[in-house]
């Protein structure tokens, strides 16, 4: 059994593609700044927060990291209509990729924060920080950059987890790609296409957090580094 390749029609119709992944660039990137948001105030929350506090923070984490994105989405996108709160498909990816990736990132920026030294916070405290103070340059500060790394890889995941919101007919990569399979019926080829666009995005993504982290992190990689020098 052949296949005659015909990716010189697909060719044709790159734009579709192209501003799809644009599209899926800036979706992501939303949902990522968002996310990261809601991630800190969680991991606030859950170490610094009141009982009823730190219960609702738990009870959100694990609700999200113990149900499919797809079902989370399609409550979101069917259910709040239901509840009278009427959302387009782009608002309602949108926020369910923002809620999904807030748990895991209130989980990865917590146990960074757990990980400063209680003396170092106690030391903050000693020279009259405030508390906010200590949570920001003390302990916060510190924790983002030990878990920028694995914030980096689960922001990426999420980028390619995108595809998902085609379900409910989001604009992005793989629902232009939906589109013009329905209209080429070059399945093959669109899809094949489609996987290395979505290869290029991951990579440019990493690059991206990369050359962020340089930028975010460089101050305190030249203290780190000149403390040891000093005291030598």
């Amino acid at each position: 059994m052949s296949y005659d390749f015909q990716f010189a029609f697909i060719f044709q119709h790159m734009d579709q593609l192209l501003w799809g992944a644009l599209l899926t660039i800036r979706l992501s990137a939303l949902s990522m700044i968002c996310g990261l948001a809601v991630g800190i105030f969680g991991a606030i929350v859950s170490i610094h927060g009141s009982a009823p506090a730190r219960f609702a923070v738990t009870s959100y984490v694990e609700l999200i990291r113990s149900t499919p994105f797809l079902v989370q989405l399609f409550i979101i996108f069917f259910g709040l209509p239901a509840a009278g709160i009427q959302v387009d498909a782009n608002v309602a990816a949108l926020v369910a990729m923002t809620v999904n990736l807030g748990a895991y990132s209130t989980e990865i920026v917590r146990a960074g924060m757990m990980a400063v030294h209680p003396s170092q916070i106690e030391a903050a405290q000693a020279l009259a920080m405030t508390r906010w103070q200590v949570i920001r340059h003390v302990v916060l500060t510190p924790a983002l950059e030990k878990v920028y790394p694995a914030l980096a890889s689960q922001f990426t995941l999420m980028m390619l987890a995108s595809s998902v919101v085609s379900a409910i007919s989001a604009e992005e990569l793989t629902a232009s790609a939906n589109l013009l399979d329905a209209e080429t019926f070059r399945s093959f080829e669109i899809y094949l296409i489609v996987m290395v666009l979505y290869i290029l995005l991951a990579l440019l993504f990493r690059l991206g957090f990369w050359l962020i982290g340089l930028v975010v992190f460089k101050r305190r990689r030249r203290l780190g580094v000149a403390r040891p020098g000093g005291m030598r």
